[in-house]
């Protein structure tokens, strides 16, 4: 299986427990889930990190997003709709990150 998380490299000396909840359970076991598709499952996940405007996090899941197949113009409407309800300055962060991501453009300013 494909290694998506380094909670292991990152923490298991500091903080060896979370360290593997996070590689084993959330991403070994929740993200394993059948029941919603890796597809799914970021696209959920980015909206979750875009409302609580967890910015560092959300790069690093539009980036697993677009390797599940998320494509541009999901991204976009999804940011779109998510403006609406988390508000318009994380919506711009959000598409320049997003910019970014799925086009290889460095975005400045908003």
């Amino acid at each position: 299986m494909k290694k998506i998380t380094n909670g292991r490299d990152k923490l298991n000396d500091f903080a060896p427990d979370f360290a593997r909840y996070n590689d084993d359970i959330l991403f070994g076991e929740v993200w394993a889930n059948a029941a919603l598709a890796p597809h799914e499952r970021s696209l959920i996940t980015i909206s979750a990190l875009m409302g609580m405007a967890l910015f560092p996090q959300l790069k690093n899941h539009m980036i697993l997003g677009k390797e599940n197949g998320v494509t541009k113009e999901e991204i976009s409407a999804l940011i779109t709709q998510l403006a609406f309800y988390t508000g318009w300055p994380k919506a711009w962060t959000a598409f320049n990150m997003a910019k970014e991501i799925w086009t290889d453009i460095k975005v400045e300013g908003d």
